[in-house]
């Protein structure tokens, strides 16, 4: 797929461009190292829910109900910021610029399954998890009448969370697998 000359094959040094444009002049392989950070950013964002799905919301859950929902209403506030949203979007905006990258090169169906897996996972947090959040929000942590909503949060948010745990693991899998195939290109 590349044109021989003076910078190597793949955008290494030693070939030139590859028709798709991966190699810059410094030799770098742009698509593949878009899918290493997407599969690192992936990775982390599928730990920090992994978190939550294994022990602490199981903690949050072991406190009575008002202390519990206050501790996961002030999660909520403090989760918004650069810190959290930007591995969360960027790694959707990373993988489909990767996805589209490696379209026609080894690993390509890969790098596409692991932009659609991530992107479900996002759609999940957007659709699912905020709009559970914000309602949460808005409950009382104190008035008794707010416990069976609580309970109920705790149990649907999990389980909804336990498939966005696995949306992004699986998507980081699928990239460091389309990463190998380029590598073996």
């Amino acid at each position: 797929r590349c044109k021989t000359g003076a910078i190597g094959r793949g955008g290494r040094a030693g070939t030139r461009r590859s028709d798709h444009g991966h190699a810059t002049g410094w030799g770098v392989d742009v698509t593949g190292l878009a899918l290493g950070v997407a599969a690192v950013s992936a990775a982390a964002m599928g730990g920090v829910f992994f978190a939550f799905s294994t022990f602490v919301m199981r903690g949050l859950g072991r406190l009575p109900p008002a202390p519990g929902m206050a501790a996961m209403q002030q999660i909520n506030r403090a989760a918004p910021t650069p810190w959290f949203m930007v591995p969360l979007f960027g790694t959707a905006v990373v993988g489909i610029g990767a996805a589209v990258g490696a379209a026609g090169e080894p690993g390509a169906t890969l790098a596409v399954a692991g932009a659609v897996v991530y992107l479900a996972g996002l759609v999940l947090t957007i659709a699912y998890h905020v709009p559970r959040n914000e309602a949460l929000d808005r409950l009382d942590a104190a008035s008794r009448a707010s416990e069976p909503a609580w309970s109920a949060y705790l149990r649907t948010w999990t389980a909804a969370n336990h498939l966005r745990t696995l949306t992004c693991l699986a998507a980081a899998a699928a990239w460091v697998v389309a990463l190998r195939a380029r590598a073996g290109r």
